[in-house]
């Protein structure tokens, strides 16, 4: 059995049978049938449940006489956001401001959690990022479609009808390619980012991790708002109107 965070031991304690019995209806056996959940799924329930929180800490507070802290900070957010998506997307944009702040939020959490001892990064597994990238694939071929209708196909087709075969099959293969881009560069940053700040800890253990913790702190932060960026350019290429 692999080692546990105290996080998971708790959710396996309490849920881990009914989990193992959810999967074993569906003919999935679990690896570990008295451990069903893993390290990676229980800091996604964990950042579910903080956002959560979060979100109605946010919602209880707000006002438009005397604001507080923390609406300023999600109305900063969203209105970060909200502008990107303008620029980029420009017709019907607010449409898909929320997605992308929730896709923002989520993987920022998940990518700064590893920092606190006793937890771990969920985007530091490659199935968490594959998750969020499957996601806006899903995403913005949906609003693709909800708006051309069958037209949508067009975009994958190239502007010369004798040579669309050929473009068609090389279009499907991009887009796929995006899912495999989102995917690795989260992985990969964030994975590397904890390998190293953990390297340094069992090193040197004052002082030195720290210069490592702050550059975590700004690959998640980068990291983060280039998922987003690239969200929001596929669904301006999915949804924009030709010229």
């Amino acid at each position: 059995m692999p080692e546990q965070l105290w996080f998971t031991e708790i959710l396996n304690r309490y849920f881990g049978h009914a989990v193992t019995s959810a999967m074993n209806a569906v003919h999935v056996a679990p690896a570990y049938p008295n451990a069903p959940i893993n390290n990676f799924i229980a800091m996604e329930i964990l950042v579910v449940g903080i956002l959560f929180l979060f979100f109605v800490l946010v919602r209880s507070q707000l006002s438009v006489e005397s604001p507080g802290g923390l609406q300023h900070v999600m109305e900063g957010v969203y209105g970060f956001i909200d502008n990107q998506s303008h620029e980029i997307i420009e017709h019907d944009y607010k449409r898909f401001t929320p997605y992308l702040v929730a896709l923002g939020l989520f993987i920022l959490l998940g990518n700064l959690i590893g920092l606190i001892p006793g937890f771990v990064s969920p985007t530091a597994t490659p199935t968490v990022p594959l998750g969020f990238a499957v996601c806006t694939f899903i995403y913005y071929h949906f609003h693709g479609l909800r708006k051309h209708k069958h037209h949508y196909i067009k975009q994958f087709l190239g502007p010369v009808w004798l040579m669309a075969p050929l473009m068609f099959v090389i279009e499907v293969v991009s887009h796929f390619a995006r899912v495999l881009s989102l995917t690795v560069r989260l992985y990969a940053n964030i994975f590397a980012g904890d390998m190293v700040t953990l390297a340094f800890f069992s090193l040197v253990p004052i002082g030195v991790p720290i210069i490592f913790l702050l550059l975590h702190l700004g690959v998640s932060l980068v990291q983060t708002f280039i998922f987003v960026v690239l969200a929001t350019v596929y669904l301006a290429g999915a949804v924009g109107d030709e010229h």
